[in-house]
């Protein structure tokens, strides 16, 4: 695996640990319908959240959460749908960015609660 999709692994597994100690339950990862995928499904209490992790090992070119494009977030909404009729889901939901930077051996981690509101 190259070395930049084993770091996206890497700030998968970090955002799950971070959230599930925020106390989230962490539902479902790399969830696929048709051509889109959402990183990480959250559920706390009543509340559905749909994740997308961005992890950079730098800010040179632009904080990680910036490279969540317009057609991402299209993409994002398409995958909740489905999740939330499929799971016949009839709570409220959410869309959060988890936005991991790497510095040296530390992970500085954001979390941006409903990021395209």
């Amino acid at each position: 695996m190259a070395a930049h999709n084993e770091f996206g692994k890497q700030g998968e597994e970090e955002a799950i640990r971070y959230l599930q100690a925020a106390g989230y339950q962490v539902l479902e990862c790399n969830y696929r319908y048709q051509h889109a995928e959402i990183d990480l499904i959250a559920q706390k209490g009543k509340l559905l959240v749909f994740v997308e992790v961005k992890a950079r090992s730098s800010t040179a070119y632009g904080n990680p959460e910036e490279f969540v494009s317009y057609t991402k977030v299209r993409l994002l909404k398409r995958v909740a749908e489905h999740y939330i009729f499929a799971s016949n889901w009839h709570h409220d939901v959410r869309f959060d960015i988890v936005a991991i930077v790497r510095t040296g051996n530390e992970m500085k981690i954001k979390h941006i609660e409903d990021a395209f509101y």
